[in-house]
Order: C-alpha cells, then sequence, then structure tokens
C-alpha cells in the first residue's frame, strides 16, 4: 500500500521539484548561449525540454506528454463505464487495468526526470521508482494472467479487488529491494546517488525480470483453457510479455555492453533509459491497455433463438431420441388422443366383422384399450413431427403394422 500511494503522488512531487529547481534563483544567462528553442525563461537544468539540436530530448517530451494523455483518458472512460459491465469475469479485470494505466502514467512522467541535468536528489528519485514502476506493471500483468487462467478452466474469476492487492504486493517487494539498495550504497558506504555501476543498477532489477518472465508462463498457460471466449486476451496478453521481454533484452544489452562498444558510455546512457520507459510505456498501452479496456466494455453477445428447419442441428438428434422427447405436452396429448381413435376405430370394425361372420359372438367395443407398446407402432406423423424433422415426412417404422389393421 505504501508503494502504491508513493506512485500516485509521484506526478505530483516530481512537479513540485522542477518548480522548487526553477525557483532556486539561478543566474540569469544570455539569451545568445541557449540552445536553439530555448527562451521565455526555460533555461538550465531544463535545456533538454527545448534543445532543437539534440532531438531525442524533445521527441521523447512530446511521445510522453501524449502517453500520459492516452492513459489518463482511457482510465477515465473505465471509471465511467464501470457500472455498465455487468459479468463478473469482465468486472474482475477493470481492477488491473486501472493499477496498469497508473503504471503506465508513471513511466511517462518518469521519462521526464532524465531530461533534467541530474543531482543528488534527482537520481535518488530515478534509483528508487525505477525498478518500482515496472514491478508494477508486470505485476498486473501476472495477475491478468493467472485472471484468465482461472476464467478459462473454472468459468470464473478471482474478484477485483484481490487481484489489485495481489499486483500491489508484488511490487512492494521491489520497492523495499530499490529502498535498501539506496541504503546500503548512499547511506551506509557515502557513495553519490548518481555514481552508480551500470551493472549494480541492473541486478536490482532482477526481481522486474522475474516478474516479467512469471507473467509470460502464466500468459502461455492461459492459452490451455477450455473456453474459447477468452483465449483473444490470452494472446494480446502473451503478445504484450513477449515484446516486453525483447524491449528489456535489448535496452539491457546496450546500457551495459553497447554503449562501451560504441564509446558512448556516459553520454548516451540517460537517452537509453528515457527511451526504454517512454517505449515500454507506449507497447503497454497499444498491446495490453487498450484491447483489454475494450473487451471490458464490449457487451455481451445476445442469445440465437434455435432455427428448427436447419436439419443439421436436428438431425443428429432426432436419429438419437425419440419424437416424444422433442414434443410439447399439449402436441403429445393431441397424439395419444389420435392413437386411441384410431384404435378405437379399428377395435371396432373388427369386433363388427367377426360378428358378422361367425354369427353370434359378441365382441364389447368397451373393452381394455391397447397396450403402451401396440400404440408407439401406430405410425401418425404430426405437424410438429414434421417440424422437428426438418420439414421432410418422415419414413414408417419398420415395425409398423397399421395396414393390415385397416
Amino acid at each position: 500500500m505504501f508503494s502504491a500511494s508513493f506512485e500516485m503522488a509521484f506526478p505530483l512531487v516530481l512537479f513540485l521539484l522542477l518548480l522548487t529547481r526553477g525557483a532556486m534563483g539561478q543566474d540569469p544567462e544570455d539569451p545568445e548561449a541557449l540552445p536553439t528553442g530555448c527562451g521565455w525563461g526555460l533555461g538550465r537544468p531544463y535545456t533538454l525540454l527545448c534543445d532543437l539540436d539534440a532531438v531525442w530530448g524533445v521527441a521523447v517530451e512530446s511521445v510522453a506528454a501524449g502517453g500520459t494523455l492516452v492513459a489518463i483518458l482511457l482510465a477515465l472512460i473505465l471509471l465511467c463505464r464501470l457500472r455498465h459491465i455487468g459479468e463478473p469475469e469482465k468486472r474482475s479485470g477493470v481492477g488491473p487495468v486501472l493499477l496498469l494505466l497508473l503504471g503506465v502514467a508513471g513511466l511517462f512522467s518518469l521519462s521526464f526526470a532524465y531530461l533534467i541535468e541530474r543531482d543528488e536528489s534527482l537520481c535518488v528519485l530515478r534509483r528508487a521508482l525505477w525498478g518500482l514502476l515496472f514491478a508494477l506493471c508486470f505485476s498486473c500483468l501476472l495477475v491478468q494472467g493467472v485472471r484468465l487462467r482461472r476464467v478459462g478452466r473454472e468459468h470464473r474469476s478471482p474478484g477485483g479487488c484481490a487481484l489489485t492487492g495481489l499486483a500491489l504486493g508484488l511490487s512492494a517487494v521491489q520497492g523495499i529491494i530499490a529502498a535498501e539498495w539506496l541504503l546500503l550504497t548512499v547511506l551506509r558506504e557515502g557513495q553519490g546517488a548518481c555514481q552508480y555501476l551500470p551493472m549494480d543498477f541492473s541486478l536490482a532489477c532482477s526481481y522486474v525480470l522475474a516478474l516479467l518472465l512469471a507473467a509470460l508462463t502464466a500468459a502461455a498457460l492461459a492459452l490451455c483453457g477450455k473456453t474459447r471466449q477468452w483465449r483473444c486476451n490470452a494472446v494480446w496478453l502473451l503478445v504484450t510479455c513477449l515484446l516486453s521481454l525483447l524491449l528489456w533484452v535489448a535496452w539491457v544489452g546496450f546500457y551495459l555492453y553497447g554503449n562501451d562498444w560504441l564509446r558512448k558510455s556516459p553520454e548516451w546512457d540517460e537517452p537509453a533509459l528515457a527511451m526504454a520507459l517512454v517505449v515500454q510505456g507506449w507497447l503497454l498501452l497499444i498491446f495490453h491497455a487498450i484491447p483489454e479496456a475494450h473487451m471490458c466494455m464490449k457487451p455481451p453477445p445476445q442469445p440465437t433463438a434455435p432455427d428448427y428447419f436447419d436439419t443439421s442441428q436436428n438431425s443428429t438428434r432426432m436419429r438419437e431420441t425419440s419424437f416424444d422427447e422433442d414434443i410439447p405436452l399439449s402436441h403429445r396429448q393431441f397424439v395419444e388422443n389420435q392413437g386411441y381413435g384410431y384404435n378405437d376405430e379399428n377395435t371396432a370394425g373388427i369386433g363388427a366383422g367377426s360378428a358378422g361372420s361367425g354369427g353370434g359372438q359378441h365382441t364389447n367395443n368397451t373393452g381394455a384399450r391397447p397396450s403402451a407398446p401396440f400404440r408407439s407402432n401406430v405410425y401418425q406423423p404430426t405437424e410438429m413431427t414434421m417440424i422437428l424433422n426438418g420439414g421432410a415426412v418422415p419414413s414408417a417404422p419398420p415395425t409398423y403394422t397399421g395396414r393390415q389393421l385397416w
């Protein structure tokens, strides 16, 4: 819970930090010494925000601002449409999506911290929030994989509050790791917050990479569910985890070995980290947050009435079951009454013929009615029988003997 509250207050803290640094009474600079594109009181240490010669700073700033706006709008849409989501399986996924959008907005906001000239307080903020924000995003992916796996196997989902609490608990572990790393390196050893080895920074994020691998495994297992309705969600989740893993392999490899190989080690460290934040944020938005929000807000399909004239649906069932199971009770009574009428007439005709030829034999029409097996052999196709048979007149049963009685 501490990590969640700290993360929610991060954009405000960063904004206040920028205002404080801007109001520290720095010496006015010569307008001619400012980079191209800077002016109107925007000078050092914020020159990367407006320097047109260093294009990467302006590009990262624009893309991060657009991503933050998209994340906020998507979160507002989800909150407004929350009461219209009636299915429990879909409603349980709204909490992790909202938490993921919060983490994505934090990633975009943290990228602005790499566009400012660093000092001790800013370096502490970078090192503390880097792993925490990534852990929060990957924890949301992991709980989404657990949710889709549960829905696919048992047709029910854990509660949204439980999934959100699990994601917060998993991300809090990375917050503890980052706090201990800062305490050991800055306070105990007296090392500067900005003076750290890239290998140490990468090793401090090993728990984040473990969360990503666990989310990838959960997404792969979610594809093995029995329900096809949720496989599309699992596919989007799997694609997101795979692309995130490729991105992490790329930026860690470039951060550790690519800069040294290109001999750009100090200069390109911060651009590499800022671009990794922005690319990861947009990747989570495009491949997971937007599709998952769309599927949560999508109305459930309306049930369709069965087509009794479709022979492909009824032919198999007609072969395996008798006609009496498909005929409603009112029509079944009509068929039985018809059977009784035919049986009574046939019995009366046989009795009259026997009386005329036998000369004195007495036959009573009010005797016992034929048994149920005899009545079932009388072939009497009705309208309902023809409808259930697909419109075709069914053939008589092999044991049909009604013609001999008539």
